[in-house]
């Protein structure tokens, strides 16, 4: 399983990519970042690794996304566009995929919706489990009915796990065999964290290693 980051942080990518966990990124661009400031981001995060940058698309209807889409692929050969999972959004994706543009469709909340989203040819379809569990449902029993559907007819579409709220989330998805799990840093971090582990280290730590003792 890839780990992509949920980050609009450069530094913050730049430090994942040091612990060599950085497959790929998905940008959330802050609120008030539009415009120049937000194509400026999307530039700088695509350079930082050589993984897919999902960058949403902020047009609504078809034209505005196709256009939109295409001046975004400019910035990096490794842009993904994000649209949404909508009859004009499917529509888009078949466009860009006649010019070998990636897209990722977002806004999945079923397996019927994501079956959809590969059968127009999408590059990455990403269910949101922190949404769907947050609306009562289980969120990764979501995920878990669109892997086998994608397993039943060999569809190509990858399966990218967003909204994670923690690392039980990013178990279910790894034992589930799903292809990316999208999560913060925060999350992330705590993947490395275990109590017998941090006892494991403050016990090296008191330890003085001076050698074998000499027997009288």
């Amino acid at each position: 399983m890839r780990f992509f980051l949920d980050t609009a942080n450069v530094d913050e990518a730049r430090r994942v990519r040091e612990w060599g966990l950085l497959d790929g990124i998905l940008l959330n661009p802050p609120a008030d970042s539009v415009g120049k400031d937000a194509r400026r981001l999307l530039s700088d995060l695509a350079q930082v690794g050589d993984g897919p940058v999902i960058a949403p698309l902020s047009a609504g209807d078809p034209k505005g996304m196709y256009k939109e889409a295409r001046e975004l692929h400019k910035l990096g050969k490794n842009v993904v566009l994000r649209v949404p999972m909508t009859r004009e959004g499917l529509r888009v994706v078949r466009l860009l995929g006649d010019e070998q543009i990636a897209t990722d469709v977002g806004l999945v909340f079923t397996p019927m919706q994501a079956l959809l989203a590969a059968r127009a040819g999408t590059a990455y379809v990403s269910p949101a489990v922190g949404a769907l569990d947050d609306s009562g449902q289980i969120g990764m029993d979501v995920v878990e009915s669109v892997v086998r559907v994608y397993d039943n007819y060999g569809l190509q579409t990858q399966v990218n796990v967003q909204g994670i709220q923690n690392p039980i989330h990013v178990l279910d998805a790894a034992m589930m065999g799903v292809d990316v799990a999208t999560l913060p840093l925060g999350v992330l971090e705590k993947l490395f964290d275990h109590p017998l582990t941090q006892a494991g280290l403050a016990n090296l730590r008191t330890n003085t290693f001076e050698g074998p003792r000499r027997i009288h």
